[in-house]
């Protein structure tokens, strides 16, 4: 065992590596081994099924694969995500697995946890992936769980992998979804996911807003997504259960990525350090965008050329759309919507049209903090750095904090 363990590891000085030398192309990349799921959860925005053999048949190969992985790793790569879709479902998972750890890249899986195997959690306890697997867990209650994956056994199959990576000791974080069928048992998560030795103080991450489908392929499921949305203000109460953390959070949050607004339609990261190659072997600048104009064919290609030459390109686009020049482009709550080219692209079959539902969001949650006044629109708003200052600041108190020791 010892032998096999130092087989991964060839001891360098940092200071020789080429990382250190020059600016690295590309810092991570997430990696779509297949749009295929052992789950059918309800909300979801990308998953086939399982046995979609016309999808696996055009998924990459182990080969391609592995060359997209050394290309990465030769431009200054240093981790990789293996997403899907159910990774795991890859039948040659683990000697893709390897071959990312022999080439140094740490590995982050992102897992369903429905297939880890006694075997799999063996080979993480000898070869470490060296960043925590993260696995959503949707129900503590197999009623729960299953109303969400919609699949039977679903339930007793993430657990018992869970358990598996518990009695490995191997490092994993949980993350919830917060829907109808679970959203009762929201404490009874937290409270067990503080008993994770790999979770943080801070409790699990929640997904609470539903994006339709990725590929733009069924109005049927994106209506029974946007049935599944909650209200603004439904979210804002979840988001503040612990209200004084919850407001803290925010000023942090403010003071760091409130910024001026950006008439560029890419004011995100996407394409800056972080790419994504999907199952097929497209280029894109986030996991989330797949719009025909911002996809590369590495198959036809190199990545090297994708993040030199096209990204670029991609980055420069303007947005076009009256609406968005109108608003987004002026509004200083985009860190808040996180309206963006993908975003728009799932909702509206765009890169630039304003969603809709994000935007409600966001001014309802400016409301409640005080950032906006009933019926005020963020893009109108001159003094939005005065009231960032003043809110962000330790003696920066909300309106209804104001009114309430007025009223006092």
């Amino acid at each position: 065992m010892e032998n096999e363990r130092r087989s991964y590891v060839v001891r360098r000085k940092a200071t020789d590596a080429v990382i250190w030398k020059k600016e690295p192309l590309l810092s991570a990349l997430d990696m779509e081994l297949t749009e295929r799921c052992n789950n059918d959860c309800v909300h979801c925005y990308i998953n086939l099924p399982e046995h979609d053999l016309a999808a696996k048949d055009k998924e990459l190969t182990a080969a391609e694969i592995k060359a997209v992985l050394r290309e990465a790793a030769s431009l200054g790569c240093i981790s990789v995500r293996f997403t899907g879709g159910e990774p795991l479902l890859r039948e040659d998972f683990e000697d893709l697995y390897l071959f990312a750890r022999k080439l140094g890249l740490k590995v982050m899986l992102f897992t369903n946890g429905m297939k880890i195997t006694p075997r799999l959690a063996g080979l993480f306890a000898r070869i470490p992936p060296l960043e925590k697997i993260e696995i959503t867990v949707y129900g503590m209650r197999k009623k729960s769980y299953e109303s969400v994956s919609r699949v039977p056994g679903s339930y007793k199959a993430a657990w018992r992998g869970i358990r598996l990576l518990l009695e490995k000791e191997i490092p994993f974080v949980v993350k919830g979804v917060l829907l109808p069928p679970n959203k009762t048992e929201i404490d009874e998560f937290k409270n067990w996911a503080s008993t994770i030795p790999g979770m943080d103080k801070k409790g699990p991450d929640y997904v609470v807003h539903f994006d339709f489908r990725v590929r733009r392929d069924s109005e049927r499921r994106n209506r029974l997504i946007q049935k599944l949305r909650l209200a603004p203000d439904e979210i804002i109460r979840f988001l503040g259960r612990n209200r004084a953390e919850y407001v803290e959070g925010m000023k942090e949050f403010c003071s760091k990525f409130i910024s001026a607004p950006k008439s560029g339609l890419f004011s995100c990261g996407a394409g800056v350090g972080r790419v994504s190659v999907d199952a097929y072997g497209f280029f894109h600048p986030c996991l989330s965008l797949k719009s025909p104009l911002t996809r590369y064919d590495l198959k036809k290609g190199s990545l090297k050329d994708a993040l030199t030459t096209f990204i670029p390109k991609v980055r420069e686009m303007t947005a076009e759309s009256s609406e968005y020049l109108r608003c987004c482009a002026r509004c200083f709550l985009k860190g808040f919507c996180e309206q963006c080219p993908a975003r728009s692209w799932m909702e509206q079959g765009t890169l630039d049209t304003p969603v809709e539902y994000l935007c409600r969001f966001a001014h309802a949650q400016a409301v409640d903090l005080g950032l906006l006044r009933e019926g005020e629109q963020a893009w109108d708003i001159e003094d939005w750095k005065a009231r960032i200052s003043a809110f962000s600041t330790p003696q920066g108190r909300t309106h209804g904090e104001k009114d309430k020791a007025h009223s006092g």
